[in-house]
């Protein structure tokens, strides 16, 4: 079996388990999520392997993390994630992309991201869900962070926290990668 094909199963099985703990039907997942109620049955049947748009729009519904919905060992008290087996969410030509690098639940999903930003790329993200808030550092280069229509530019070394419950962009508008480190805390499911 593939690590895709690994990772799609667990998809499925993660999700199916927290729609049951939620006591959520198919129609209520897909009227919180927005995702169709068929996209949700080929999923939870593993026949496809979603969008990370989709991935988000299903965890924000289920207040869980997305390294819940992909995670194929939970349980384990001290959850080591080696360099191979953080998930790629995103990837450009380019080379921008996103690593996924832990997550876990509380109070609420707290995930910590890996971010590089090739120059000339940007990265739209719709809005979370109410009370969600982002945390990050740039480690290199300089990024356009837009907030809500608010453009801000943040050199390497500054770090920023913001709601990420309204739309938001990172953008690289210079000659250079950016790196960046990210944490999101998600408030429980209500």
């Amino acid at each position: 079996m593939t690590d895709l094909d690994q990772l799609t199963q667990s998809l499925a099985r993660n999700l199916k388990r927290w729609r049951g703990e939620r006591n959520f039907t198919l129609d209520a997942l897909a009227a919180r999520s927005g995702v169709s109620r068929g996209m949700i049955i080929q999923i939870e049947q593993a026949r496809t392997n979603p969008s990370v748009g989709t991935t988000v729009k299903l965890a924000d519904a289920l207040g869980v993390s997305i390294t819940t919905l992909l995670d194929q060992d939970q349980g384990a008290r001290v959850r080591l994630v080696p360099r191979d087996q953080a998930v790629r969410m995103w990837a450009t030509e380019a080379g921008s992309h996103t690593t996924l690098l832990v997550g876990a639940e509380g109070r609420g999903p707290l995930e910590l991201w890996d971010w590089l930003l090739a120059p000339g790329d940007s990265k739209d993200s719709d809005p979370h869900p109410p009370g969600t808030v982002e945390m990050l550092r740039v480690t290199a280069g300089e990024l356009t962070l837009v907030v809500d229509g608010e453009e801000l530019t943040l050199p390497a070394g500054t770090s920023a926290t913001f709601d990420g419950g309204v739309a938001h962009t990172y953008r690289n508008s210079g000659p250079e990668p950016v790196e960046m480190t990210m944490a999101v805390s998600i408030p429980p499911a209500g």
